[in-house]
């Protein structure tokens, strides 16, 4: 059928594996909620940054080259997948750059935490003492482009880990005010957001509720103008799209001449048949309008995408008399 190019980011499912690796969360919730509040500064500080009144912008001075940085690294991390242009502007402006030494610690397991971190540069061991008195276990490797140390701020609770400088390493820091309140905030408004969409989509209409939150949270965002190729022929498929705005048609091009074969309007969606063959894109997808679509890597759909499974197989028909060589 029909698909295009798409941003790269970081494997989500390989992240997601990773902080289940740390703790398990609704665990962690629960322990919680049944013991007193921690006098330490990090409790007393989360406290204060949730009074969404009291919030200001933090803002640190960095050169021009820093900020292209931060923007590249944050579009490999997921957790930032949420922001609009706006709230990646505040958290651009907050984040502040660090450098480690090879064999450095940047966190230690059981201490208090009250920043996260992007890598930039480099690489950092992660390790992790599961019980008492036995020896730390090596879980991960952090890359360019990964986050790490969100767990502390996102429940108010010790390091989970300890982070080491592998190599000679540079991170870009958010403070826990700038995280709960930009970071947190746009994930949990996304989701209500996207959840609304794709519960009007034919396809996902039977679909758990459950389920359909997971897509919400692994969707990305992309616009496109009039005219514009969201996918062309020939190339290699890796993104599923769904329309939320605009309309679209699939095009072939044989022999020279490029003819409109399909039409899409808001709710469709397009990108599957190359990923369920794993074959090249068969047709040309063309914006008719201005067009947003919303997408899932090809690592994404395979993992969320499972319950409309067949369905998908069985409305592949619809392109078969465009797709046959």
């Amino acid at each position: 059928m029909i698909q295009k190019k798409v941003l790269s980011s970081s494997d989500e499912s390989s992240e997601d594996e990773h902080v289940e690796d740390l703790m398990d969360k609704q665990k962690l919730v629960q322990a919680k909620a049944n013991k007193p509040t921690r006098t330490s500064v990090s409790a007393e500080v989360y406290g204060q940054f949730n009074k969404k009144g009291q919030f200001q912008a933090k803002k640190v001075n960095k050169s021009e080259d820093a900020v292209k940085r931060i923007k590249q690294r944050m579009s490999q991390a997921f957790m930032f997948s949420a922001l609009d242009e706006h709230e990646l502007a505040i958290v651009i402006d907050a984040m502040e750059e660090k450098k480690f030494k090879a064999g450095d610690f940047v966190i230690k397991q059981g201490d208090d935490g009250d920043v996260l971190y992007v890598v930039d540069q480099g690489q950092l061991d992660c390790f992790k003492v599961f019980k008492k008195g036995e020896p730390e276990k090596h879980l991960k490797v952090y890359q360019p482009g990964e986050s790490f140390g969100e767990l502390a701020l996102l429940y108010n609770v010790p390091r989970a880990a300890t982070i080491k400088a592998k190599t000679d390493a540079i991170c870009f820091s958010l403070d826990r005010e700038t995280f709960n309140h930009i970071v947190k905030d746009a994930a949990a408004k996304k989701r209500e957001k996207y959840e609304e969409f794709l519960s009007k989509v034919e396809l996902l209409k039977d679909m758990d509720p459950y389920e359909r939150l997971q897509i919400a949270d692994a969707l990305k965002v992309q616009k496109f103008n009039q005219n514009d190729y969201i996918i062309r022929q020939g190339e290699q498929g890796n993104t599923f799209y769904f329309i939320q705005k605009g309309d679209c048609i699939a095009t072939k091009t044989e022999n020279g001449t490029e003819k409109e074969v399909y039409s899409y309007k808001v709710g469709d969606y397009f990108g599957e048949l190359a990923l369920i063959k794993h074959e090249p894109r068969a047709a040309n997808i063309v914006a008719k309008s201005e067009v947003i679509v919303v997408y899932l890597d090809s690592d994404s759909f395979r993992r969320l995408i499972g319950p409309v499974d067949e369905i998908l197989k069985r409305n592949m028909g619809r392109y078969e008399k465009y797709v046959k060589k």
